[in-house]
Order: C-alpha cells, then sequence, then structure tokens
C-alpha cells in the first residue's frame, strides 16, 4: 500500500509538472514561434495604455530577456518561494505559493483565486452530492427493474437530462423560480457558508440541482449498464447460492462492483468542476474561479489565465489521485500492486 501511494504521489507531481511546462510554453515559446518580439509580448502582459517604461518593466520582471530554460526555472520557483516584482524604485512582493502577477491589475494571482475557491467548492461539492446519489439510485432501480415502465421512465429523464445543456435549465430554473414563482424573490446570490449556513445552502439550491440534473442522468445511464453486467456475473450467482438476502447480494457485492467506473468519472467531473463551473456560475453570476476565467480571458490578462489553468490541473490531479487510492475499498476484485 505505501508503495503504490508513493508511485501514485510521485506520478501525480510529475504530471502537474508536465502540465506547467506545457502552460509555459503555451504562454511564452509558442508567441516567440509565431514571429513575436520580446517586446511585443511584455505589452500583451501590460494592457492597451502600455508604455516603453511599463513594458521594459514587464521583461525584466518576467524575465523575457533570459533563456527560455532559465524562464521556466523562475516560473515553477515563484510557486514555491514566491517573486519580487520591481516597478521603478518600488518593489512589490509576490508571496508563495506565487501563481503570477497581474500587470493590468496590478494584484498577485493566488489571493484572487484564494478568494474565489470557496464559491467554486461549495457549487462542486453540493451538487456532486446531489447527483452521485440520486444517479446511482436511480440506475440501480432501473436495473433491477429493467424493461418496466419505472425503468423507461428513469431512462427517458436520464436522455433528456443529457441532452439539456447546464446554460438552458440554468436560466429556466433561474426565470421560473425567482420571476414566475418568485421563491427566490430577492434572487439567487452567494452567501459565504461561515456567514449563515441556512442562506447559503438556500441560495445554492437552484444552482445544485440545475448543475446536478446533467450530471445525474450520465451517472444514471452508467450505473444501469454497470449493474446489468454485474448482476450476471459468477460471484453474484455464488453470493445468493450461499442464501444471502438480496439487499446484501444487490448493495455489497453488486452494486461495489459496478462503481469502479462510475468513481473514476466522478474524480474527473469533481476536480473539473474544482477547477471552475464556467457556465453554471456565469448563469447565476457566482464570481466563482469559473467566471474570473472567463472575465481574465476577455481581459486578456495572462497571468491570471495562468494561474486559474495550473490551479484546475492541481484540482484535476488530486481528484484522480483519491480515486486511484479508493479503488481497493470499492472493488474487491482491485488490488495494490
Amino acid at each position: 500500500m505505501a508503495a503504490y501511494f508513493i508511485r501514485r504521489v510521485f506520478g501525480a507531481v510529475l504530471l502537474l509538472l508536465i502540465v506547467s511546462a506545457v502552460t509555459f510554453a503555451i504562454f511564452f515559446l509558442v508567441p516567440r514561434l509565431a514571429g513575436q518580439t520580446m517586446d511585443q509580448l511584455a505589452a500583451q502582459y501590460v494592457g492597451k495604455d502600455a508604455n516603453p517604461d511599463s513594458v521594459a518593466a514587464v521583461k525584466k520582471n518576467l524575465g523575457l530577456d533570459q533563456p527560455l530554460y532559465i524562464q521556466y526555472w523562475d516560473f515553477i520557483r515563484q510557486i514555491v518561494v514566491g517573486a519580487d516584482y520591481q516597478f521603478g524604485p518600488e518593489t512589490t512582493r509576490c508571496d508563495a505559493p506565487c501563481f503570477g502577477y497581474s500587470f493590468r491589475r496590478h494584484v498577485e494571482v493566488w489571493p484572487q483565486i484564494v478568494a474565489r475557491v470557496p464559491i467554486t467548492f461549495s457549487l462542486a461539492i453540493g451538487a456532486a452530492v446531489i447527483w452521485l446519489v440520486s444517479g446511482v439510485a436511480t440506475g440501480v432501480v432501473s436495473a433491477l427493474k429493467r424493461g418496466s415502465f419505472l425503468d423507461r421512465f428513469f431512462m427517458s429523464v436520464a436522455l433528456a437530462g443529457v441532452s439539456l445543456p447546464i446554460f438552458f435549465t440554468g436560466m429556466l430554473a433561474l426565470t421560473t423560480l425567482t420571476v414566475q414563482w418568485p421563491i427566490w424573490s430577492d434572487g439567487i446570490n452567494y452567501v459565504p457558508f461561515t456567514e449563515n449556513p441556512g442562506e447559503w445552502a438556500w441560495n445554492l439550491l437552484v444552482p445544485w440541482c440545475s448543475l446536478a440534473f446533467l450530471y445525474s442522468a450520465l451517472y444514471a445511464r452508467l450505473t444501469r449498464a454497470g449493474m446489468l453486467e454485474t448482476m450476471g456475473e459468477d460471484f453474484i450467482r455464488t453470493a445468493r447460492a450461499k442464501g444471502l438476502k438480496e439487499s446484501q447480494v444487490i448493495g455489497k457485492h453488486g452494486l461495489r462492483a459496478a462503481l469502479t467506473p462510475i468513481v473514476t468519472i466522478f474524480g474527473m467531473d469533481f476536480g473539473l468542476l474544482l477547477g471552475g463551473a464556467v457556465i453554471t456560475e456565469t448563469v447565476f453570476s457566482f464570481d466563482g474561479m469559473g467566471k474570473y476565467a472567463i472575465k481574465s480571458v476577455q481581459d486578456n490578462d495572462l497571468p491570471i489565465v495562468m494561474g486559474v489553468t495550473l490551479t484546475a490541473a492541481f484540482f484535476i490531479v488530486f481528484c484522480n489521485l483519491l480515486v486511484d487510492l479508493v479503488y481497493a475499498a470499492i472493488d474487491p476484485r482491485v488490488r495494490y500492486s
């Protein structure tokens, strides 16, 4: 177990380094290959009001006059130890972890991301619980009642859920519940959990359900397919032959074996949402990481885009690492080696 854990952690760190190298190449190597000069590249980080002094300062702070391998080393090193940015006689400190500095807004990237992570995490964790419970439960019932009216009804709803995009269901729910039926008459606004847990959950209920509707439909179909395959296996017949209760056969043996692909895709989906639920945050005007990334792309604020990219990559890699570590606890056929 320990050796497996060390290998997986090492693999995750290596993958993050590869992602950082690719991200660095996209923002610093590709423009060079496209023919941009270092002054033109530095001007992109300053903004429309760039002047020779600000361009020269950004060029020096980013080390654009240095070889690429030195630039990449400084790019990685500043995440661990921080960096100092010089603007004339003034020096601005970017404390570790330093994910860059926005030369347009004159703010550190990491504190801006940290301020928005609770919003995105709140949205993701609530929706994940709803879609996982409802999707798996619906899939199990459909598999056990295969061909029945209940099965056809659940799968029809699941097909609708997969087909309808979140911006449609989100806007429909928002319009219906705030205008036509003013249950949320004051609108849906994010309230921090630490301020009022009740208001936090109440204001997130509609975004949770809107987002979960899309994912629960997919999970219901996957669970149904997995259960139909698993319930025909030899070990299920053996469990029944031993005289186990049907609930034990389904829950302890059938469902556990069918959950392996569900856990895999859940790790990826949850990691992607932690990286930014872009459409949902935009529809409900939540200032989370997704909406922040979209605004930064529109403003061409490249350091923020890089910081959000690296943060999203960390969440995805971390969630998939957790998935690998819980495989054996879910499926007894999986063993660490």
